[in-house]
């Protein structure tokens, strides 16, 4: 179908998906046409099944792929980025449809004008007054991914773990009980509604993507390099090598800890070469990797910071939704 190229760095998942897109805008792959399965086109290019699935996963995100189970694969009917108007094209369309139904009946530009400014205030003012939960399998994901929530939509987002609702912890029922709403990973949609069920709380997916300029840079290392790799959950630690593994870097050599000893972490950063960190233990790990201990000069090391972060369309979905309420105050 395609070759991969396995010396220029780029993770392996990332090369398959502008593959397909590569084929599909040439007309080699159709409007409706059946993508090979999985395991299949995995064997044809040589890699493992996780990283061509990630390709196809990555697709689908972005409306270029969609899946039918019992099916297969589809090339999608209508790809959005394909789409013939760019979405400011398409808010204008939006807006000369209702200007156009306003002097149908009987208000001025002026006062449509008045009417949309009046409605988007009370919308923003409303939104300032909603208390949201997000549950994450680590504290670490939930904090970072609440507060990218918080500054994108201005809610009142409070971060918190899926095991306390399984351990029916007090602050977190109390905090899902004055929710309106809780966003949680798609992934773990099903669990959490599950836990909730007696609440009655709508529970909202967001799709989450691991930090490509990471897996790039860690792809470009000598296969000889031994990375040192810190968290502060193992849920993250889990979440990060199996990122990895999909990018089809499943052979690095990797120490990895969550162990907030000294000892223990300077001995993984002077056996390391590069050290590849969580978000939350960036400066920690910065500091024992440039710290002078017993007149030994711990030489500085390459420091990755590897993160996830929050897929764009998916905040925009979203705010969409919460804007769709109908009880404004």
């Amino acid at each position: 179908m395609f070759d991969i190229d396995r010396k220029n760095g780029i993770p392996i998942y990332i090369q398959v998906k502008d593959k397909i897109m590569e084929q599909i805008k040439n007309g080699t792959l159709k409007v409706g046409t059946k993508m090979p399965p999985e395991r299949e086109l995995a064997k044809e290019i040589g890699t493992s099944r996780n990283t061509v699935s990630s390709a196809y996963k990555v697709l689908e995100q972005e409306g270029v792929l969609v899946s039918y189970q019992g099916k297969g694969t589809f090339v999608a009917e209508e790809i959005k980025t394909w789409k013939q108007y760019t979405a400011k094209d398409k808010l204008f369309k939006i807006i000369d449809l209702a200007l156009e139904e306003a002097f149908e009946i009987g208000f001025d530009s002026k006062e449509f004008l008045n009417l949309v400014e009046e409605r988007t205030k009370e919308k923003e003012e409303y939104l300032k007054y909603i208390k949201v939960v997000f549950f994450e399998c680590n504290i670490e994901q939930a904090r970072e991914f609440a507060k990218e929530l918080e500054d994108a939509t201005k809610l009142s987002i409070y971060p918190a773990v899926i095991l306390k609702l399984e351990m029916n912890d007090a602050e977190t029922l109390k905090q899902v009980n004055e929710s309106k709403f809780v966003i949680t990973p798609f992934n773990h949609v099903n669990t959490v509604k599950s836990l909730i069920a007696n609440f009655q709380k709508e529970v909202l997916g967001v799709a989450i993507n691991p930090c490509l300029e990471a897996i790039v840079k860690i792809a470009r290392y000598p296969a000889q390099t031994r990375f040192g790799l810190f968290c502060i959950s193992e849920e993250f630690q889990f979440k990060i090598i199996n990122a990895l593994e999909s990018a089809g870097l499943d052979n690095l050599n990797i120490e990895a800890t969550t162990s907030r000893e000294i000892e223990n972490v300077q001995k993984i950063i002077d056996n390391s070469d590069v050290l590849i960190v969580s978000p939350g233990r960036y400066d920690e790990v910065e500091k024992c990797a440039n710290t002078v201990i017993n007149s030994k000069y711990r030489g500085k090391k390459d420091i990755i910071s590897f993160d996830y972060s929050l897929d764009q369309d998916s905040v925009k979905m979203i705010i969409s939704k919460i804007i769709e309420i109908k009880d404004i105050k």
